[in-house]
């Protein structure tokens, strides 16, 4: 995902209450074998190329409702509730990458309806991609408290979704610099909630200021939890940085990389140029680094998003096959 097309859309926090319970019947329903009770993350990922595939609903925001839609053009888009189906049918791939902006409620009842109409479909979510409004290195400690809350909020909702992992986001804060020490300190709570709930959080290298991956690798490194991981996205590095300088990022992200990645063969920059990704040297970097997890398609290029993620899907499976 990219901070410039994306986060605009987030102008208040969430705050609503989740049951976070992740139950002995949700576990032994999921596609996904989490070993509970353990004091490590494992998910028992599919090997099948067609498998490893989702599709993240940001893309699609023009045909999701979202929380900040006016009400009117809200009814006329899909619920998130179908959007698993919806993939299914479009692209024949079973998992889904939901954003946050897309989930209308938090209520446990609203949550457990959307799990349910993907399970019947014979779907599962691979990722929950939550962005908020709050800095874990602001100056001010009730914003980070505020910031460390959304993260626990949305662990919730991924352990009741029936989801592995959920990326949260480093938001930058005008008052201070990205500082890695005070982002960890705030970050091991958040593991540590992660690892009671058996949900594993990932930061992905999105805002070229606060999500820088070598910061990210620092803040990584200083955590040390195996509840933390990165998510390396194949282009938005390479909207802020040098070619070589973005993989070289990149490659250092795939190292500490667990259950998910962002698959796109462009870009874009602060100045709208259109960067080209080489897909096919971040895929051998992930093969280097011997990632197991999935890839989700996130098409950002002008045009047809549908005919976009097929293109994806196809130069995917091409690499992974």
């Amino acid at each position: 995902m990219m901070l410039m097309a994306r986060r605009k859309f987030l102008r208040t926090s969430l705050s609503f209450p989740v049951a976070a319970a992740f139950t002995a019947e949700t576990a032994c329903g999921s596609p996904f074998s989490l070993a509970l009770f353990s004091d490590d993350p494992h998910v028992e990922f599919p090997t099948s190329p067609r498998e490893r595939i989702a599709v993240a609903s940001y893309p699609f925001r023009e045909f999701i409702a979202g929380r900040h839609d006016d009400k009117a053009f809200t009814a006329s888009k899909m619920p998130l509730r179908d959007f698993a189906p919806h993939v299914l049918a479009k692209f024949n791939v079973r998992r889904v990458e939901p954003w946050s902006e897309h989930f209308l409620s938090l209520e446990p009842a609203y949550i457990d309806e959307i799990r349910n109409a993907a399970t019947r479909a014979g779907s599962s979510f691979a990722n929950i991609a939550a962005d908020g409004d709050h800095s874990l290195y602001s100056p001010d400690a009730a914003e980070r408290q505020r910031a460390m809350e959304f993260a626990k909020t949305w662990i919730g909702v991924a352990a009741r979704l029936g989801s592995p992992s959920v990326r949260i986001n480093l938001r930058a804060t005008k008052n201070a610099k990205p500082d890695a020490q005070q982002v960890s300190a705030e970050l091991k709570p958040i593991a540590e909630h992660a690892a009671s709930k058996n949900v594993v959080v990932h930061l992905e290298n999105d805002n070229p200021v606060s999500e820088n991956p070598f910061f990210l690798v620092s803040v990584l490194d200083i955590v040390n939890s195996r509840w933390l991981h990165a998510l390396p996205d194949f282009g938005n590095s390479l909207a802020a940085l040098p070619p070589e300088d973005a993989y070289r990022g990149l490659a250092q992200l795939f190292a500490r990389a667990y259950a998910i990645s962002h698959v796109k063969d462009t870009t874009t920059t602060p100045a709208n140029q259109v960067v080209q990704v080489d897909v096919a040297r971040s895929f051998a970097i992930a093969g280097k680094y011997n990632y197991k997890g999935f890839f989700s398609m996130e098409w950002e290029t002008a045009g047809d998003v549908y005919a976009g993620t097929s293109k994806l899907i196809d130069l995917t499976l091409k690499n992974i096959s």
